[in-house]
């Protein structure tokens, strides 16, 4: 079974500051897109919890597939770590769609302003990067859904090690499944960041056409 970190997420640009602020269609919208972003702050925090638990559940992995039948206690015991660390990592991807969540009702409050935006070439750079973060947060629906598949994929996996008449080809053909849906999420992670750094393009653009003045901190 193949075990890497599949969700290396892009995240949105940071913004530190903003000049001449005022009251200002454009300026609204700033502040809905830079108040989604820290929205994003517990959904970013995430990831280094995700990577641990990946690995250690690869060393769980191993130490299970290097034990006989006769050991079936010793892998009763790996395998409850392994579950256990693979609903820690539910529980993770649970934060980390609430945070995305938030942060999409934020951003959509930015639309209505855009329509009243009077600069035609600032409104359609507004709209292109609006189009763009809506695509990211659907390619995000796909990348969860199929992250929790790979979840499920493997809890049973682990299930399977207990069963005392398992079969090899019951085992590889399962294994198979299990890496089968990890290429599934690495291809949904792609998608999502691939619309990050579009989004996180646009936005600039948005900025510097809407003479927004900020100051980013380049966040990957």
């Amino acid at each position: 079974m193949k075990f890497k970190h599949v969700i290396g997420i892009f995240t949105i640009g940071m913004v530190l500051l903003l000049s001449g602020c005022g009251d200002s269609p454009e300026t609204q919208i700033y502040n809905h897109l830079e108040a989604a972003v820290q929205l994003e702050e517990d959904f970013q925090k995430q990831q280094d919890d995700i990577t641990k638990l990946e690995q250690e559940e690869q060393e769980l992995y191993k130490e299970i597939i290097e034990l006989g039948i006769e050991e079936m206690e010793q892998i009763q015991e790996l395998t409850s770590k392994a579950i256990a660390s693979i609903e820690g990592r539910s529980e993770k991807i649970k934060s980390e769609k609430e945070s995305l969540d938030a942060s999409r009702e934020e951003f959509e409050k930015s639309k209505a302003l855009i329509e009243e935006i009077k600069d035609e070439e600032v409104k359609n750079k507004a709209l292109s990067m609006y189009e763009a973060m809506v695509k990211r947060f659907e390619a995000y629906e796909t990348l969860h859904k199929t992250y929790n598949e790979s979840l499920t994929l493997e809890k049973e996996l682990y299930n399977k090690f207990l069963q005392e008449d398992l079969e090899e080809e019951d085992l590889q053909a399962h294994i198979e499944k299990v890496n089968l849906k990890y290429q599934e999420v690495i291809e949904a992670n792609k998608t999502f960041n691939d619309f990050t750094l579009e989004y996180n393009e646009l936005k600039k653009s948005f900025y510097e056409a809407a003479e927004i003045k900020v100051t980013y901190i380049e966040n990957n």
